[in-house]
């Protein structure tokens, strides 16, 4: 459809790898029947996009692209097929799957092979205003508790996978859950089994963020710096003899997305265990695989998060049982350079959302 006065934006543009983005203006003067156009409130900074950004990860389209897939705004113009969503504050999830093919109709429209991803696939959240499907948004409820709408941006991808890696993992009140990195995936999938009932017992090589999860929810934390695999897995063992809790079927969830940390993920797997690989990196490890076989092991891996799970992990963090204030910040996103440089070089210790307004 064609609009009676065209939408202008601005849009921060990826046009080559390890160089600022471009500030660019465009205008939105089309859309389809079931498309809607949002109005960005916040996007969230991701590890995926420092990856894109280095080139050490290709996006689908070519460039130039705005990038940024944790988004969340309001929506301002529809197609006739969403017009009642004018005005819904929402969340964009990471992943749109198409919703008809075999992986969608089996429930796994999370790894659907016709999905698109903002800022991948099309167009993303770094800008003032993006078009998306509206088939998938979640929408938000008009009392937002306190919270901004900008906020709900890392929903889309920080909050909601680990959420489905739980569901993945069939953990269980009375479980030991053991999360390798607490960095920004990391810090909720802990969170979330803590929820779940489980003991949980939080890796990482940073000291500073064990104690940030710890009063978060972790029961236990081990520094991993410098020390050997052998060590960390004792430590663990040494912990959970002495609280009297389960030997085996561990739930391991490998959020860092380093070859250390999966080295480490897959060493601590046990009989009956399982290991959920979430974190992701293009390095490869040698592991002895038939370990799985001996330990009769369960291992999956976890891409994204399928848009029917968004209500659920909404609610929780409405009712503030998931801690999403003191895990993110704030930037305008005219400082998104800076902020992206910022993340490059780990000053940022926790997840930057950037907001138009």
């Amino acid at each position: 459809m064609d609009f009676m006065n065209k939408i202008n934006a601005v849009g921060y543009y990826f046009v080559e790898a390890n160089a600022p983005l471009d500030k660019r203006n465009f205008s939105i003067d089309t859309l389809a029947n079931d498309q809607v156009v949002v109005e960005v409130a916040g996007c969230g900074l991701c590890h995926t996009d420092l990856s894109f950004l280095s080139g050490a990860v290709k996006t689908k389209h070519e460039l130039p692209l705005i990038l940024g897939h944790e988004i969340s705004g309001k929506v301002v113009a529809a197609g006739d097929a969403f017009s009642k969503m004018v005005g819904k504050n929402v969340i964009i999830p990471a992943v749109l799957p198409c919703g008809e093919c075999e992986l969608c109709h089996d429930g796994r429209d999370n790894i659907c092979q016709n999905q698109k991803m903002p800022g991948n696939d099309f167009n993303g959240g770094f800008a003032s205003h993006i078009v998306v499907p509206g088939r998938w948004l979640c929408a938000l409820p008009d009392n937002l508790c306190g919270f901004k709408p900008a906020q709900f941006s890392v929903v889309a991808d920080a909050v909601t996978t680990p959420y489905q890696s739980l569901l993945r993992s069939h953990l269980k009140k009375g479980d030991v859950a053991i999360v390798i990195g607490v960095g920004g995936i990391g810090t909720y999938m802990v969170q979330h089994a803590k929820i779940a009932g489980a003991t949980v017992i939080a890796v990482d090589i940073s000291e500073k963020r064990l104690q940030v999860i710890k009063a978060q929810g972790a029961d236990h934390t081990i520094c991993c710096a410098g020390i050997a695999e052998k060590e960390v897995k004792d430590q663990v063992k040494n912990f959970l003899g002495k609280n009297k809790l389960p030997k085996y079927q561990w739930k391991i969830f490998e959020t860092s997305g380093t070859a250390a940390g999966q080295n480490l993920a897959f060493s601590l797997l046990t009989y009956a265990g399982v290991l959920g690989v979430i974190g992701f990196t293009m390095d490869k490890i040698s592991i002895r695989l038939s370990n799985v076989m001996a330990f009769d092991a369960d291992v999956f891996g976890n891409w994204g998060c399928g848009p029917s799970h968004y209500p659920a992990v909404v609610k929780q963090v409405l009712e503030k049982k998931i801690n999403l204030l003191d895990n993110i910040q704030e930037f305008p996103m005219e400082a998104i350079n800076d902020v992206i440089l910022q993340a490059r070089e780990h000053k940022l210790e926790k997840r930057a959302i950037l907001m138009p307004k």
